[in-house]
């Protein structure tokens, strides 16, 4: 097969994964190719920090017997956070972690194999998902394409870094509070958080931050999120529970307009922030867009305490951090220290101390009693609409997990997870969709978020509107 290093390029350039396996199953290009090509385009694009590991030799050895799977021939990195892959390390963004080398392959590791990913780098993370930039004393700072002064979002920001240069059309990432769609809004990209339970934590754990957090991608293209999910989805053995996908998948049929929606919108944050008028601005320009796709807009929002929302995720967060860095101490044989992590993840340590069993409890009732609330919500509206996030992207060190003011921190993080955290806390599917763009250049998402086990219906609708208001071709100014 002779094909032009210029060739491949533009191959790469114009190919989305889908269309990346389909070139590989015709013969138009090899496997080999766009491999290679990942990894030079891994290399030009250091100075963004986006991969912080490579393994070229694995992913070669992968290519002698690829499966002839979905996205056969596809590179394809794994975030840095939890999810093994045998014999590559995996430090969770983190010094406490930084000689970790798994022996297994988690489960979705395992159907990324099945389904011809060639496995190639690890994406950045902030110590363990923590916060919503990519920044750590680990790793140092993930810069945004779109301007490198500004971060890419978080905790998913090196593999929206990577897709958004266009690196990889697709990488894996994770969501507890907002970090699949934070970081997509912040790069341009198409981000869904699925419902919880529909892709498993196998064999790790049964659930993330208790219920909280999920696995799926950062995309250009909403077939590729979707045919990503039909690879994935679906519970493993002793998984506590699942989520129910459609019988005939997601991808299906995704071409197949929805009918016409009741969506619900509100620029009221579910925080205790203001909305930047700029977002406002966003969401105002996606109501009419999608007004004239014939669905019917009305201003309506889940009633939620912003105070006992907050109080119950960090207890929740708080306690799964302790656990974690215990479960680690105990693989070390000897105590965490100060030294070996980040400051804010000190602080939920010290404030784990002083919570009992009751509180984490009441935590999770809480949770699940706000889930009830926005599931009845849900019984009179499709979807809600809202900003992904209260402000633009922030720059960085901004939302660092080393900030030297502590109250300025937080309320950064208010305008980042403002919108998209109370879908981690009621475990519907919510995605950010890129419909803007600030007047400093720098894309702005909107949220799409729905019902328990309706991840079907976002997808129909995301890929009405990529059809109506096409993003895939537009892409940060050249370096």
């Amino acid at each position: 097969m002779a094909t032009s290093d210029q060739d491949i390029a533009a191959i790469y350039d114009a190919s989305d994964a889908h269309e990346m396996a389909r070139l590989v199953a015709d013969h138009a290009v090899s496997a080999e190719a766009l491999l290679e090509e990942a990894l030079r385009r891994a290399d030009d694009h250091a100075d963004l920090n986006a991969l912080v590991a490579l393994f070229p030799d694995q992913a070669h050895d992968q290519l002698g017997a690829l499966p002839n799977g979905r996205f056969r021939g596809v590179p394809f990195p794994l975030k840095d956070l939890h999810v093994a892959m045998a014999g590559v390390p995996l430090t969770n963004g983190s010094r406490a972690w930084a000689d970790q080398v798994p022996t297994h392959d988690s489960y979705i590791t395992e159907r990324y194999r099945r389904a011809g990913l060639v496995l190639f780098g690890r994406t950045a993370s902030p110590e363990l998902g923590l916060t919503t930039t990519t920044e750590s004393r680990l790793w140092g700072q993930t810069r945004n394409p779109w301007n490198l002064e500004f971060t890419a979002g978080g905790s998913s920001g090196g593999a929206a870094a990577a897709v958004a240069a266009g690196i990889v059309p697709i990488a894996h990432a994770s969501d507890g509070g907002g970090s699949i769609r934070i970081p997509a809004s912040c790069c341009g990209l198409f981000g869904l958080k699925p419902t919880r339970g529909l892709v498993s934590f196998a064999p790790e754990k049964g659930e993330g931050w208790g219920g909280l957090s999920t696995n799926h991608a950062v995309t250009r293209t909403v077939r590729d999120s979707a045919g990503l999910l039909d690879v994935v989805a679906g519970n493993a053995p002793g998984d506590p529970y699942t989520a129910t996908r459609p019988p005939h998948g997601f991808s299906a049929q995704l071409d197949r307009p929805p009918a016409s929606m009741r969506i619900a919108y509100t620029t009221e944050p579910f925080a205790d922030t203001e909305t930047d008028p700029e977002c406002i601005a966003a969401l105002e320009e996606a109501l009419r867009l999608c007004e004239s796709l014939g669905h019917t807009v009305i201003e309506a929002r889940p009633e939620v305490d912003a105070s006992t929302l907050a109080l119950a995720a960090r207890t929740i967060l708080a306690t799964n951090v302790a656990a974690t860095l215990r479960s680690r101490a105990e693989e070390l044989g000897r105590p965490i220290t100060e030294e070996d992590v980040e400051p804010v993840t000190w602080k939920n340590l010290r404030l784990a101390e002083h919570l009992s069993a009751l509180d984490y409890l009441d935590a999770i009732e809480t949770v699940h009693a706000i889930g009830r609330d926005v599931g009845r919500f849900f019984e009179g509206f499709d979807t809600l609409l809202t900003p992904t996030m209260p402000a633009p992207p922030q720059r960085l060190g901004a939302l660092a997990l080393d900030h030297a003011e502590p109250r300025v921190y937080l309320e950064n993080l208010k305008r980042t997870i403002g919108f998209t955290q109370l879908f981690n806390c009621s475990g519907g599917p919510a995605m950010s969709v890129p419909l803007a763009m600030s007047s400093d250049g720098l894309p702005l998402g909107i949220q799409f978020a729905a019902d328990l086990g309706q991840d079907e219906r976002l997808l129909r609708l995301a890929r009405q509107l990529e059809l109506a208001a096409p993003w895939s071709e537009r892409r940060p100014p050249a370096r």
